[in-house]
C-alpha cells in the first residue's frame, strides 16, 4: 500500500520564520512529480516557488490562499507510490500501523530542507491508547522518533481534518514532536495547551484570553493566530452590549492592506532607519549634458567598439563606486552593540525598483569591480526579475550603499530613508532641460538635483559634501573618471 508522507513548509533563509502563500499549484487528487513546485508563497523578501521533494498523489494540503504559515507547518501530504487519488484514508503500511521508512528523497535542498537523507520512521499510537479505560495509566504520551500522530484523514474540501489523540478516559493526551515545539497536555492538567508559535501565546496573554476555551483549527487541534484573533473578537462583540463605557469611537471604514510580505518588511525596515539613524541630506544640481552625450556615443559607436547599450543608471553606478573609492566611510555600517563603524571593503550595491507588490531594493554583487556593460547588463536582469516577483532573497539583501533614481517619477528631489543597515544614500532626480550658465553665457542645458542621505555617525558634513561634490564634477566632467580606470 502507499505511505503518506507529510511535506512540511522548509527554512527560507535570511532568517525567515513565516510566508504567505498566494497560490497553490497543485489539488487534493493531482499527481505530482519529484521537485514538482506545489505552491506559490510570499516571504518579506520575495515570491518563492516551493517544489515538494516527494512524488505521488496529492492527499490534503494545509492553509487557504492568503493565509500565513510559520516554517515547519505541514504544508502537504502525498501519498507516495499511488498513481491515483485514494479512495479514503490512507493507512501506512507494515506492522501495528507503522509507517515504513520513505525512499530516498531528490536530494535538493532549499534552504533548512534536504530530502537526501529518508525521514525518521513513524508510528500510530497503538489503539490501546485509544480506546477508553484501556491500556496503561492516564499519562502524557510522547512521540519521539519511533511515535508520531496518525496521519490526518481527508475531507470533501480536500484539507486536513484532524483528530486529537486520546489518553484513556478521553482526555486529550500530550504530544510533542521532534520538529515542532508544540505541547498538548492533558484536559484539566494545568498545562500549556496546542499554540503554534509563542507569539499567538503572547497576544492571548496581553488580551487576557484563556487559550482553553479556544478550539483550534490546525492539525491535532493546533491552536493558530487566526483562531485566537477570532476568539479575541468574539468576546469583544458579546461584552459590548454590557460595557457601561461609552462605546468607543469606530476605527475609519475603507480598505484595508495588510502590512505583511515584502510590504511589511518594507515598513519594519524605513521604522527601524528613522528610530536608529540620525540621517542627514545635501544636495546640488549639475549639468548633465556632457554625461548625455558620453552615452549616446557610447550607444552609437560602430565596428570593434560597439557593444551593448548602456543605461543611465549603470553610468550613475560607475561614478557612485569611483567615488566610494574615494570617500570609503560612506560604504559602511554601524555596530550598535559593540559601538564600532565597520568599514566594508566591497560595494554591493543596491538600487530601488517599483514593482507591483511594492518598492524592492535588488543588490549589484560586487559593483566595485564591474564596468559600465557589465553594470547596465546587472541592472536589466534583476529589474526584470524584480517586476516578475522571482528575485531571490540573497539578491534583496546584503547592499552596503543604495542608488535612487527618482527621477524617473518625474520629480527633481528627495530626501529619502536611509536602507538600514547601510550609511548613506545617493538619489539622482529627473535630468531635464533648464536654463543654466555655461562657459559665462545663459544656455539651455540638461541638469540634475543630485542629493545625499547619509548617516552622520560614520562621517560629518566635510566628508559627505566631499562624496557629493565628486559625483557632480563626474557627471558634468565625464572625463574625471579616466582617473579612476
Amino acid at each position: 500500500m502507499a505511505q503518506v508522507l507529510e511535506f512540511k513548509l522548509p527554512d527560507l533563509g535570511e532568517g525567515l520564520t513565516e510566508a504567505e502563500i498566494v497560490r497553490w499549484l497543485v489539488s487534493v487528487g493531482d499527481v505530482v512529480a519529484v521537485d514538482q513546485p506545489v505552491v506559490e508563497v510570499e516571504t518579506a523578501k520575495a515570491m518563492v516557488e516551493v517544489p515538494c521533494p516527494y512524488g505521488g498523489v496529492v492527499t490534503a494540503r494545509f492553509g487557504e490562499e492568503g493565509s500565513e504559515l510559520p516554517v515547519g507547518a505541514p504544508l502537504l501530504t502525498v501519498a507516495v507510490g499511488a498513481t491515483e487519488p485514494p479512495a479514503g484514508d490512507v493507512v501506512p503500511d507494515g506492522p501495528g500501523g507503522a509507517v515504513p521508512d520513505s525512499s530516498e528523497g531528490s536530494g535538493n535542498v532549499l534552504v533548512g530542507y534536504g530530502t537526501a537523507a529518508p525521514p525518521a520512521r513513524r508510528r500510530r499510537v497503538r489503539s490501546g491508547l485509544t480506546a477508553g479505560g484501556a491500556g496503561q495509566g492516564a499519562g502524557p504520551v510522547f512521540a519521539g522518533p519511533g511515535l508520531a500522530d496518525p496521519a490526518p484523514s481527508r475531507t470533501p474540501g480536500g484539507l486536513a481534518d484532524p483528530a486529537p489523540l486520546r489518553a484513556p478516559g478521553g482526555s486529550a493526551a500530550a504530544v510533542r514532536t521532534p520538529d515542532a515545539a508544540v505541547e498538548v497536555v492533558a484536559a484539566g492538567s494545568g498545562g500549556p495547551v496546542p499554540v503554534i508559535s509563542p507569539i499567538v501565546r503572547k497576544l492571548a496573554r496581553d488580551c487576557g484570553l484563556d487559550l482553553r476555551e479556544v478550539v483550534g483549527s490546525g492539525p491535532e487541534g493546533l491552536i493558530l493566530r487566526t483562531d485566537v484573533e477570532r476568539a479575541i473578537a468574539a468576546r469583544t462583540e458579546v461584552a459590548a452590549p454590557a460595557a457601561e463605557a461609552p462605546a468607543p469611537v469606530a476605527a475609519p471604514q475603507g480598505h484595508r492592506t495588510p502590512l505583511r510580505g515584502i510590504r511589511g518588511a518594507v515598513a519594519d525596515k524605513l521604522s527601524r532607519s528613522r528610530r536608529e539613524i540620525p540621517d542627514a541630506t545635501c544636495w546640488v544640481d549639475a549639468d548633465a549634458t556632457e554625461l548625455m552625450h558620453a552615452r549616446v556615443a557610447m550607444n552609437s559607436a560602430t565596428g570593434p567598439s560597439a557593444g551593448p547599450k548602456i543605461s543611465v543608471l549603470a553610468l550613475l553606478a560607475r561614478i557612485c563606486t569611483a567615488a566610494l573609492a574615494r570617500y570609503p566611510e560612506l560604504n559602511a555600517t554601524v555596530d550598535t552593540e559593540r559601538r564600532e563603524i565597520v568599514r566594508l571593503d566591497e560595494v554591493h550595491l543596491g538600487f530601488a525598483a517599483q514593482t507591483a507588490r511594492g518598492l524592492v531594493v535588488p543588490v549589484v554583487r560586487d559593483a566595485h569591480a564591474r564596468g559600465a556593460e557589465s553594470l547596465s547588463a546587472e541592472f536589466k536582469r534583476l529589474t526584470d526579475a524584480a517586476r516578475d516577483g522571482t528575485l531571490t532573497p540573497g539578491e534583496l539583501t546584503g547592499g552596503t550603499f543604495t542608488l535612487n533614481n527618482y527621477g524617473v517619477f518625474g520629480v527633481d528631489g528627495s530626501t529619502p530613508i536611509i536602507n538600514h543597515p547601510e550609511a548613506a544614500m545617493l538619489g539622482v532626480g529627473r535630468i531635464t532641460p533648464k536654463p543654466w550658465v555655461h562657459e559665462g553665457e545663459l544656455a539651455v542645458r540638461q541638469v540634475v538635483q543630485l542629493s545625499l542621505t547619509f548617516d552622520h555617525r560614520v562621517c560629518d558634513g566635510g566628508t559627505a559634501g566631499g562624496f557629493l561634490r565628486f559625483v557632480a564634477d563626474c557627471v558634468e566632467r565625464p572625463a574625471v573618471l579616466l582617473r579612476t580606470l
